[in-house]
């Protein structure tokens, strides 16, 4: 039993409706499988420009937390930075130039 292609506007109007040989029944699940073949060539459709093309909107929040990033690494450079002075700072005033000797 051939059944001929369904339309693009298969989601409003049932192709297999004034079919004689189906019944009432068939032409319904027919419809229905129809629909989810459309459906599913739209979601090909769709994943595959996805796949192809990157999403502008994802690269420009992803640029945003990248520049973020830059900024918390050079802090946090700093901030090590700061206590590694720190501690040379403190070190000459716990060392003892009283001893003259030779070791």
């Amino acid at each position: 039993m051939s059944s001929p292609p369904p339309p693009a506007d298969v989601f409003v109007e049932n192709p297999y409706a004034n079919n004689p040989a189906l019944s009432s029944i068939e032409a319904e699940v027919l419809w229905e499988y129809a629909k989810l073949s459309q459906n599913l060539k739209l979601l090909k459709h769709k994943a595959r420009n996805l796949t192809e093309q990157p999403d502008a909107l994802l690269l420009a929040r992803l640029r945003v937390v990248e520049n973020k990033m830059g900024l918390i690494l050079t802090l946090f450079k700093a901030s090590v930075w700061g206590v590694i002075n720190e501690q040379n700072v403190a070190a000459p005033d716990s060392l003892d130039l009283t001893d003259d000797t030779f070791r």
